[in-house]
């Protein structure tokens, strides 16, 4: 693939937009009820240490991506299944959140469009700008990224003047078990999204100051926790602990809320238009991490081949599985942390990293 580089602003606005993604579609940590808010802000902590992990494995590894330095480390018989591994898990996720947007957009706004109507369309925007690298994306992450915080911002006022707030839905706090947040919840709000961050082993080498990487990424991080947070706390006083956790799209029911002066009412389109953009730079970053780590495993020149088969895989897999809103969901929560997330976001980074410490300590080449 052509060579290109981004800006450690640029690596921000898409992390920060990546990190938002899917997350602030459907909400996370509110099986925690009204104390989701404050356990997302503690999730940002174990977060920052996933990122740190990662971005030392960049570092340690001569700024290459990920699927080419498992093989070097572990060597061929086990790093060469492990990176293949990780391209699929990078175009499994590409269709979660694909899936995500489909059901996003049938729900609010084209219910009788056929799911796969949506989807082709879905994949071809994706696909054009996979096609086209990332510097016009990252280029793209810096304008969505002021329009994210001026429509957020936005949102946010006209939630607070329609006086819908009610901080009584606050109450009980810290009534949840420790041992609850550390067994169940937690591996969820860390996993989703701070973990998906490994994503970004495939793109820090495309960053045009090395040095920054932890500096940008970090920054981007901390900056999405506190904006998650604060989604989740204001979905929570408005709607109450109960309907947040149980609606399917808490933003959207939230911007139903608002009403002011009863000129302004029901802004749904402020918080699809968030949506849709957090959503596509999600899908686009793990698609284009996909399309890294098959050309360079297969030495491939013309990216237009894998981006095109890739798209297809990813266009039927995304409507294919799940037959319903409530059996996706479900896998996405209760099925993927322990599997999948656990496994390639946890585990195996702290595996590869001491391995490459000891290959390091041992002069090992």
């Amino acid at each position: 693939m052509k060579k290109q580089k981004i800006s450690p602003f640029q690596l921000f606005t898409l992390m920060f937009l990546f990190e938002l993604g899917t997350t602030v579609v459907v909400g996370i940590g509110l099986t925690a009820k009204q104390d989701a808010w404050w356990i997302i802000l503690l999730s940002t902590g174990p977060g920052m240490l996933l990122f740190l992990i990662y971005s030392s494995l960049y570092r340690q590894n001569e700024n290459l991506p990920l699927t080419t330095y498992i093989p070097r480390v572990l060597g061929r018989y086990i790093g060469y299944p492990m990176s293949v591994l990780y391209i699929l898990f990078f175009m499994y996720e590409a269709a979660r959140d694909v899936r995500d947007l489909i059901e996003l957009l049938i729900i609010s706004i084209i219910p009788e469009t056929s799911m796969w109507i949506i989807g082709v369309v879905i994949v071809l925007l994706i696909t054009y700008a996979v096609y086209w690298g990332i510097e016009p994306l990252a280029r793209a992450g810096e304008i969505f990224f002021f329009v994210i915080v001026i429509l957020g911002t936005i949102g946010a006022l006209f939630i607070f003047v329609s006086d819908v707030i009610k901080l009584k839905h606050f109450l009980p706090l810290f009534q949840i078990k420790w041992k609850t947040i550390v067994t169940n919840i937690l591996p969820e709000t860390v996993n989703l999204p701070f973990g998906e961050a490994v994503t970004f082993t495939m793109l820090f080498p495309y960053l045009n100051q090395s040095n920054m990487v932890r500096k940008a990424g970090g920054s981007a991080i901390v900056l999405a926790g506190i904006v998650l947070s604060f989604t989740v706390a204001l979905e929570i006083a408005a709607l109450g602990s109960y309907i947040a956790s149980t609606s399917v799209f808490p933003l959207l029911t939230l911007t139903q809320k608002i009403n002011v002066l009863n000129f302004l009412q029901r802004l749904d389109a402020i918080a699809i238009s968030v949506l849709i953009i957090c959503v596509f730079f999600k899908i686009t970053v793990f698609f284009y991490a996909a399309i890294i780590g098959i050309t360079n495993m297969f030495k491939i020149k013309k990216r237009i081949y894998p981006i095109g088969l890739v798209g297809i895989i990813i266009l039927i897999a995304s409507i294919l599985m799940a037959s319903n809103t409530i059996q996706h969901l479900d896998t996405g929560t209760k099925i993927l942390p322990v599997y999948l997330f656990i496994p390639l976001q946890i585990v195996f980074p702290l595996f590869l990293l001491a391995v490459t410490w000891i290959r390091k300590k041992l002069n090992v080449k």
